[in-house]
């Protein structure tokens, strides 16, 4: 097929999800970011420390409005946030005079990783990213930025996850663990 007509697409749009499954989602994010919201500014406050990074609100449109989703599920949640803080603090080391090449290593490496290990979750790319971009108090962590913010906050969101996505008959989740 030449190339400009695989831009057309074959299919057509999916359907539309139901009011219910709609209400599920909009409170299992409400609460996955509540909870690792309320952690960041009331009990961390002030202080070096973090645990919410961008890339947690599209994990949250996976894990509680795509639940059925290969990339949504735990393996990849974690993992790939994991997998991709490392790949990104260390792209920021060893790239930090050329911003530009630290941010596209960062991103591309971390998509490598995630399909080697099979720990693909788009937001890690985000996370990846964040570890380049995201200032002084995200480049003085280190390392550490991989277990707080990011392995911190992706498992308080998994276990919100894991409670609310099970409360309806009709949504089960995780489809997979390992």
């Amino acid at each position: 097929m030449p190339y400009f007509l695989k831009m057309k697409a074959s299919s057509t749009s999916p359907p539309r999800v139901s009011v219910t499954e709609i209400l599920w989602s909009w409170l299992g994010a409400f609460l996955g970011i509540s909870v690792v919201g309320y952690l960041h500014y009331s009990v961390l406050g002030d202080g070096d420390l973090m645990l919410i990074v961008g890339s947690f609100g599209a994990s949250a449109v996976l894990i509680y409005g795509a639940i059925r989703s290969p990339l949504a599920q735990p393996r990849n949640l974690i993992g790939g946030h994991l997998i991709s803080a490392c790949i990104g603090v260390a792209s920021y080391q060893l790239f930090t005079p050329y911003p530009w090449l630290a941010a596209a290593m960062a991103v591309a490496t971390a998509i490598a990783a995630m399909h080697a290990t099979k720990t693909l979750h788009p937001p890690g790319g985000a996370t990846a990213l964040i570890a380049v971009i995201g200032g002084p108090k995200i480049h003085a962590l280190g390392y550490f930025y991989a277990l707080m913010p990011v392995g911190t906050g992706a498992l308080i969101m998994l276990l919100v996850a894991l409670l609310v996505n099970n409360i309806p008959k009709s949504r089960q989740y995780p489809e997979f663990w390992w």
